[in-house]
């Protein structure tokens, strides 16, 4: 993409209204726009993003044997009687009336629907295991939105569910979906770690967190610093055995690693002194199993072979796509911009042309945009007849994880400059050789 030809209006100054590092970058780099309070439109930068994120989430859910599929955002308030939730929920749950005089809701979350799914089309113990997922807009009203697409009314959620007939399969496909997300989340560049949390209005008393650390979290969180040691890496996993997901849920979860909702002051003293830790988490996923929660008060019940009837046993499990670009810019900036991680990022590297005009130095920049492309990277050309100082500007602020500057002085020694935007070092190479190192980095992840 030619930057002259693009779509990002960046601001030079602070947004007055934003308070946290991530709001106020993503307002500077012109990826969202407030629509009302705790809702936003997604401009192109922040839709690339938002769209990478969920590739992988789609990636690591089917690797892990789990079906996509789509549900509506407004969803029937009969569903949620029946479940006896319509009246628990509160006042998050945005209700409102068809022109039928028909009671509405906009879905916070979709363990009735899906329910009412599986009733309608599975019977039979044959047809289990079965895990669907989908990654939908939802709402919750809340009463106070703050810090942008962190605490929004309106945000994109990967939420998925899974029906088995007993529990031990239930909790397998917890352990799966333990796994699959610890995956996502380190190939989104974070450490993710999973805390015992509470079940809240979804029920169920088996429930982990996934949490970033992060100064602005909402969540005090108590942890043994070894859990930060952990890297679940590039394992080869084989999501249906049951023994190799378990022993990863006890490698992640056996540490003393928990919310303030269900931290245990005895159990974290024992916890050495040394390693005992108190921060703050943004939370970007949470699992369930709640059992027959749902399935006994809707009626979801299959045949277990054995000439009766039994309720399916299930679990919901969520990943906060949107909020996830406001955890990772959090834990990925400087004080010049976002660093985006190169499983995320927008685009794969900028190129920064010093002398806009000059026939030499246009010629190697369209030259590295042309290798780039045909490499299969999507590079962004800095084309404009701006100063260099506010294209190196605008290329911070947003954050791509590669820079190329090409300029006369270098090309007369035949060398561009790249710059790595984590470790801000830079080095001399050819333009051939600095398209290879960026492609043999892609190629790598």
């Amino acid at each position: 993409m030619r930057l002259s030809r693009y779509f990002l209006p960046v601001l030079k100054q602070n947004p007055s209204e934003a308070q946290i590092v991530s709001h106020r970058l993503m307002l500077r780099a012109g990826m969202i726009k407030q629509s009302s309070a705790g809702i936003y439109s997604w401009l192109p930068l922040g839709f690339k993003v938002l769209k990478n994120i969920e590739n992988i989430v789609h990636e690591e859910q089917q690797r892990a044997g789990h079906i996509p599929m789509l549900m509506p955002t407004i969803q029937s308030a009969d569903l949620w009687r029946e479940s006896g939730r319509y009246d628990d929920y509160g006042e998050e749950m945005l209700r409102i009336t068809d022109r039928h005089k028909r009671d509405m809701l906009y879905g916070p979350t979709n363990e009735e629907l899906i329910t009412d799914i599986f009733r309608s089309h599975v019977g039979s113990y044959k047809d289990l295991p079965l895990t669907l997922y989908h990654i939908q807009w939802k709402f919750r009203d809340e009463i106070r939105p703050r810090f942008g697409v962190m605490r929004g009314r309106e945000f994109y959620m990967k939420d998925g569910y899974n029906f088995d007939l007993t529990k031990e399969d239930a909790l397998h496909a917890y352990n799966r979906h333990l796994v699959s997300y610890l995956r996502s989340y380190e190939r989104m560049g974070l450490q993710a770690i999973p805390m015992r949390a509470d079940g809240g209005p979804i029920g169920g008393d088996y429930t982990h967190e996934f949490l970033v650390l992060a100064e602005t979290g909402e969540s005090e969180v108590f942890y043994d610093s070894a859990v930060t040691d952990l890297s679940f890496g590039d394992r080869d996993i084989d999501y249906d055995d049951r023994d190799q997901c378990q022993a990863i849920l006890e490698e992640f979860t056996t540490k003393y690693a928990r919310t303030d909702e269900t931290h245990d002051e005895a159990v974290f003293n024992d916890v050495p002194e040394d390693r005992r830790r108190v921060a703050r988490g943004i939370e970007v996923g949470q699992i369930f199993y709640f059992g027959t929660k749902y399935s006994e008060a809707m009626n979801a019940v299959v045949d277990d072979g054995q000439g009766g009837k039994v309720p399916v046993h299930m679990g919901s499990h969520g990943i906060g796509v949107s909020r996830l670009l406001g955890a990772i810019i959090e834990a990925s900036h400087d004080d010049k911009g976002i660093i985006w991680p190169e499983g995320v990022t927008p685009f794969h590297c900028g190129i920064v042309n010093l002398k806009q005009g000059d026939a030499d130095t246009d010629a190697a920049c369209e030259t590295l945009y042309s290798a780039l492309t045909n490499a299969g990277l999507e590079p962004l050309y800095d084309d404009r007849n701006e100063r260099a100082g506010g294209k190196f500007a605008t290329m911070d602020l947003i954050g791509l994880p590669w820079r190329i500057t090409v300029g006369p002085r270098g090309l007369k020694n035949g060398v561009v400059e790249l710059t790595s935007r984590k470790t801000g070092e830079s080095v001399e190479l050819s333009t051939e050789d600095a398209v290879a190192r960026v492609v043999e980095v892609y190629a790598n992840l």
